[in-house]
């Protein structure tokens, strides 16, 4: 009678237990389900599992142990422990948990005030991945009774499961904000050439992401200009030596400087041509920088440097500029607003004039190659004119020195029709940016005289052609969005109202993505970023060189086609509103409001902008995924 009642217990027993694994799934669920948009905090989840915890097991004391680059942190308390910066090794633990997921707490945790009154430590790791952390707990009568039973590793996998889950969501969050801010300081960076603008957004950005850290910027090259930006001058006999030690590697370095009472943290200021300086963050001295915190650090300074590197190139090219015009005639004539091939045909005149070859190029570099310009003539395009220009290039691989043969014909084993050369090198900051060939058929045709006159005017004119190239790159960042490579709205504004006063009519369609924040908060800013690069590739596609496509602002584009029938600006609008889901991954529609103008009805510049805008408005209003055409009646309705 005896064994039937213990069998009849046992069997209440796995029953109640069985039912405890349920309650607590269905909390775990409901705790997902209705707190995911409003916990933003580990402190939030953990605060609310304890209350699972010790509604069923009755655990009131129990703690968490995170896992961080080999070592446990405890997150959710605040203490006075040397473990809570620095972390405690996870070999300590590891073999613990050797046959077990659930042991009594060992003695080095025992022996600390905060942990004595936990009395058991549970391991939790799903599969073969890494563990998420340790939960300290004080055990129970309910729990020592449970823990006997066949459910408590199935216990042990959900509370792991659960865990993964929370610290996966939390920092999916934090990255994504972090990234947010990013993205968004990257963005300024692109449209401004403000280098205390660029400086204040460093600091605002990293201070709000380690509002607890001091930040300091040492740059090396505002020696020369005044800031209202708080900085240091980076100077190598005073600096740490991990300062250097990043300023020279380009490489992200730490200290545990003793002195201070600190962990510094140096992150180089790179650009794509040097190094400007340290982003330096300093830390409590136990405190361990995370991957992650590291990643965004780094990628923080690389985004600054470029933002400097382009504003000080922007900077330069205008002091390059300002300081040709004291040059003599032939420089001043290659300042006045000439684009590159009008200045090479130019200085091509005035080579011609001085000197008389029978052969004149002018050769740039362009990455690892060299590129013969129009301003050439014809022999430089064949075979023979290949043979001057290849031992040009290998003389310049070794000297920057100008070449001046007198009779090439002694110098090579073939026969060649010109024996005179002079070839000038074309330095932009004590490198090589292409090189001029004159050409003649008479040895000895070209006197010393000669050559060093057009070493001088080469070299005058190679700074003012190298600006005139950075200054159409500068412009074209300037008039491009740099992430569709569209055309900004500040270009499309004086395209626009340059179409209404000299043009016969005209169409403007203003496009917006829908439930473009739906993308976002569902595959990230970046698949987002890259759904309008692809809209942009088709509209540029579709448009061709009729018009102009811009990116209006946020997830808004627009087109503008000059000289265009009313008829005909429709179905390309609606043909666009069709073809942007089968060109888009993943698929998106596009709400848009069309307005037409012709000569007889010429709208005023700002109409046009608000009238599309309207029209755009009735698109979605109306349901979304089409194109509306502006009247005067959707003014009056959408009033």
């Amino acid at each position: 009678m005896i064994r039937i009642r213990e069998v009849e217990r046992k069997g209440d027993l796995m029953i109640e237990h069985q039912q405890t694994i349920i309650n607590i799934k269905s909390d775990v669920l409901s705790l997902c389900v209705s707190s995911a948009e409003e916990l933003n905090s580990f402190s939030e989840y953990f605060s609310l599992f304890k209350q699972c915890l010790n509604q069923h097991f009755d655990i009131e004391e129990c703690c968490f142990l995170s896992y961080e680059g080999d070592t446990l942190k405890p997150i959710n308390k605040e203490n006075a422990t040397n473990y809570h910066f620095n972390g405690i090794p996870w070999a300590l633990f590891e073999s613990y948990f050797y046959q077990q997921k659930v042991v009594a707490v060992p003695y080095f945790l025992s022996e600390k005030q905060e942990f004595q009154h936990l009395t058991h430590m549970m391991l939790l790791q799903v599969g073969q991945k890494n563990p998420r952390g340790i939960i300290l707990f004080s055990s129970t009568p309910k729990w020592q009774e449970f823990s006997g039973s066949e459910f408590t590793e199935d216990l042990v996998n959900l509370i792991a499961q659960i865990f993964h889950y929370f610290l996966e969501s939390i920092e999916v969050r934090q990255n994504e904000l972090q990234y947010r801010k990013l993205y968004n300081m990257t963005d300024l960076f692109h449209s401004t050439m403000d280098i205390d603008l660029i400086l204040e957004n460093v600091l605002i950005t990293i201070q709000e992401n380690f509002p607890d850290f001091e930040v300091d910027l040492i740059l090396s090259n505002d020696q020369d200009r005044q800031t209202r930006v708080r900085i240091k001058l980076f100077d190598y006999l005073s600096e740490r030596p991990s300062t250097i030690e990043a300023f020279v590697s380009g490489e992200i370095t730490t200290e545990h400087a003793t002195d201070l009472n600190c962990r510094l943290l140096n992150a180089p200021i790179k650009g794509r041509q040097a190094i400007y300086g340290i982003l330096q963050v300093s830390a409590p001295p136990a405190y361990v920088f995370s991957t992650t915190q590291k990643d965004f650090i780094r990628m923080l300074a690389h985004a600054s440097g470029n933002a400097l590197e382009n504003a000080k190139l922007y900077h330069q090219s205008h002091r390059l500029i300002s300081d040709l015009q004291l040059i003599n005639e032939t420089s001043h004539r290659l300042n006045m607003n000439l684009d590159i091939n009008e200045m090479l045909l130019y200085l091509q005149k005035q080579l011609m004039k001085s000197f008389q070859p029978m052969e004149l190029c002018f050769v740039f570099k362009a990455g690892q190659h060299y590129e013969l310009t129009e301003a050439s003539t014809k022999l430089f395009t064949t075979q023979e004119g290949q043979l001057y220009i290849d031992h040009v290039k290998k003389h310049f691989e070794n000297t920057q020195d100008s070449l001046f043969i007198a009779d090439f014909s002694r110098l090579i084993s073939e026969e060649v029709e010109y024996k005179s050369i002079m070839a000038i090198p074309m330095l932009v900051e004590e490198h090589i940016n292409g090189f001029s060939i004159v050409l003649h058929p008479d040895p000895y045709f070209f006197s010393f005289d000669s050559f060093k006159l057009m070493q001088s005017l080469i070299h005058h004119s190679s700074l003012a052609i190298s600006n005139s190239i950075l200054r159409d790159q500068l412009q074209e960042m300037v008039d491009r969005d740099h992430l569709t490579k569209l055309y900004a709205r500040s270009y499309s504004d004086c395209y626009v109202e340059s179409s209404l006063q000299n043009d016969d009519s005209g169409m403007f369609l203003l496009i917006d993505i829908d439930n473009f924040k739906r993308v976002n908060d569902t595959y990230g800013h970046q698949v987002g970023d890259e759904v309008l690069i692809q809209i942009g590739a088709q509209l540029r596609k579709t448009i061709g060189t009729r018009g102009i496509c811009a990116r209006w602002g946020g997830e808004e584009l627009a087109v503008y086609i000059p000289n265009i029938l009313e008829d005909e600006a429709l179905k390309i609008a609606q043909q666009i509103v069709k073809v942007i889901p089968e060109a888009t991954n993943p698929s998106v529609t596009i709400s848009a409001g069309l307005i037409t103008w012709n000569k007889k009805d010429r709208p005023e510049f700002q109409n046009v902008f608000l009238h599309a805008d309207t029209a755009l408005y009735n698109a979605k209003h109306n349901g979304k995924n089409q194109v509306c055409v502006f009247n005067d009646t959707m003014q009056i309705h959408s009033s």
